[in-house]
């Protein structure tokens, strides 16, 4: 598989980086080996999770994600294999300090991320979303510590905005301390938000860019409906998750683009998931683009988007959807 560079780094990951969040929730255990079985075969092997998955689950659930994948590699024997993310920042227990980007909260959540991964390193540790409550400076500074003690190796950002991740740069660069080499945000063909300042700074200072949600959680592919309902067991009914997905995309504008896209497709004989990944990986400034599945089955669409190449009207049908839908606000934080 293919592979480019996280930022100006000299770490390498695949095109196709794996997304876990629907591991112990929406997927037991033995599914969630078998999609990572099968994603290890095809190339990825490159994870990302966070401390606070499963997506959709309840306080009592955090962390699960994580356990299940410390026993995978450790069944399999094969974290040397693994590039592995995770994140932190997500509330993990009840305590004032069980949640944030204090030095406390850090220190606390990537100890016991390592605990649960079984493992002495990551990867890539990432900030979910920034803190308006905690001082950059604080932020910064732990996260320094950790890659200089080695149980970090490389840090980035999930969800920041443009404004705060150039803040969090500049203070870096003050302080002569590491600074985040990627961000992490949700991106697809009815999601373009972050072309206006977030890519553009991004391409300016060199940093890697891992994009999420490239099936709009599921309604990029042909089974929604205008005037249906959402499925049980999707990520439109799914528990805690169920409210955020479906302010995002279960809008009469949104079912309207879908339309539009699986029109131009099926004119080709071209299965829309394969197509909306394909447009995502063929976009500029993006290093990796994360899937994700909650059957093994669900990543045929993605693997087979390595090899699919838009023709020009394609590409023009699917900018055109993006430019046709209606702005609306953004939502700080969690985005």
């Amino acid at each position: 598989m293919e592979t480019r560079s996280l930022g100006q780094t000299g770490l390498r990951v695949p095109v196709l980086c794996l997304g876990t969040m629907t591991f112990g929730f929406q997927s037991d255990e033995k599914l969630s080996f078998e999609i990572l079985d099968r994603s290890l075969e095809a190339g990825v092997h490159f994870l990302d999770t966070a401390d606070v998955y499963p997506l959709g689950g309840r306080l009592g659930d955090v962390g699960r994600t994580e356990e299940i994948l410390g026993r995978w590699m450790r069944e399999r024997g094969n974290r040397d294999r693994i590039l592995l993310a995770t994140k932190c920042r997500g509330r993990m227990g009840r305590g004032p300090n069980d949640e944030g980007l204090s030095r406390q909260h850090i220190l606390q959540a990537v100890d016991a991320s390592l605990r649960r991964l079984q493992t002495d390193w990551i990867d890539l540790y990432q900030t979910h979303f920034f803190d308006p409550n905690t001082p950059i400076e604080e932020t910064m500074r732990t996260l320094e510590d950790l890659v200089r003690v080695g149980k970090v190796r490389y840090i980035g950002c999930s969800n920041y905005p443009a404004w705060r991740l150039a803040e969090s740069l500049e203070a870096s660069e003050r302080l002569g301390i590491a600074r985040y080499e990627s961000v992490q945000p949700r991106y697809n063909l009815l999601y373009r938000e972050i072309e206006t300042e977030l890519l553009p700074l991004c391409r300016a200072r060199g940093l890697g860019v891992l994009v999420y949600n490239p099936l709009a959680g599921g309604f990029l592919t042909s089974k929604y409906r205008k005037g249906e309902s959402p499925h049980e067991g999707t990520r439109f009914t799914l528990g805690t998750a169920a409210k955020v997905y479906q302010w995002r995309y279960w809008q009469p504008a949104q079912f309207e683009a879908i339309e539009a896209l699986r029109k131009l497709v099926q004119e080709r004989g071209l299965d829309l998931a394969s197509v909306a990944i394909a447009w995502t990986l063929a976009q500029p400034d993006l290093t990796s683009v994360i899937i994700g599945a909650s059957r093994p089955d669900q990543l045929d669409a993605s693997f087979a988007a390595l090899k699919l190449e838009l023709d020009d009207e394609l590409r023009e049908g699917c900018d055109a959807v993006w430019w046709r839908l209606p702005r609306r606000p953004v939502v700080e934080g969690y985005r």
